[in-house]
């Protein structure tokens, strides 16, 4: 049985752009038989945002309802599950806090913490998340592209 996967925003980007570096790579995953996904407001709020920075593309912001309608359809064809940000990161032992290394990754411990809870696994192209940054996270349940 597979994990529900938590593709993060970086991920989710790289897909739905196709002059990303590493649009490959999320095609790849996103194409896998038999995957399970998850988005959360988080993640879903940050991809909207990061295609409308006026700075992203040399050919300006994409709109927002357009990366709204990508976001709704892609989902819509795979076995898609919304998980609320139902997480604290104030709860005791759910962030190992030495070990986590800067204000960077605070939205990567978030993701994982949420992925740890809801029994999933955070796809990340960010190699700088690990696994003893949140309690209970085992390397199942975050994977690199």
């Amino acid at each position: 049985m597979s994990l529900r996967c938590l593709p993060d925003v970086n991920v989710w980007v790289a897909l739905l752009d196709e002059a990303h570096v590493f649009h490959a790579q999320a095609l790849a995953f996103i194409r896998r038989r038999q995957l399970k996904i998850a988005t959360c407001a988080l993640v879903e709020n940050g991809v909207v945002r990061v295609l409308n920075l006026p700075g992203y593309s040399r050919l300006g912001p994409v709109g927002f309802a357009p990366v709204a309608a990508k976001l709704a359809e892609i989902c819509s064809r795979l076995d898609h599950e919304f998980w609320p940000c139902d997480v604290s990161l104030r709860e005791a032992g759910r962030v190992n806090w030495p070990r986590v290394m800067g204000h960077n990754q605070i939205t990567d411990v978030y993701l994982l913490a949420l992925a740890v809870a809801h029994g999933g696994c955070l796809v990340t192209l960010d190699h700088g998340v690990a696994t003893t940054t949140v309690g209970g996270a085992l390397p199942r349940h975050l994977e690199h592209l």
